[in-house]
């Protein structure tokens, strides 16, 4: 098996450091459903104060998470790095295998 480079598990670090948070990964899995969504519906979403939606957004799009584009007065954010879909894949099939034990698979 080929060893990872240092600046690979650096930015992975980094991305993990950023996804380590619930409501993060919730907007990253709104944006798997809905590829590209307006602050307005990310806050509905997750019924958070728009101010704190915000805060999570400009975090994960300066980590190069999501992208925002702007459309008139909208801001839309998708998803930039598929690397957060791999994780919420982990999560997923973790999940899948049962919760009530522990953890323990």
């Amino acid at each position: 098996m080929k060893e990872l480079p240092i600046e690979l598990l650096e930015r992975m670090a980094g991305v993990l450091k950023i996804l380590a948070h619930p409501h993060r990964l919730k907007i990253v899995e709104m944006l798997t459903v809905k590829p590209e969504a307006p602050v307005h519906e990310i806050v509905a979403h997750l019924g958070l104060p728009q101010a704190t939606i915000s805060q999570h957004l400009n975090q994960m799009r300066r980590a190069g998470l999501v992208k925002a584009r702007r459309a008139g007065r909208k801001v839309w954010y998708s998803i930039a790095d598929p690397s957060s879909l791999t994780i919420l894949d982990c999560i997923r099939r973790k999940q899948g295998k049962g919760e009530g034990d522990g953890g323990r698979r």
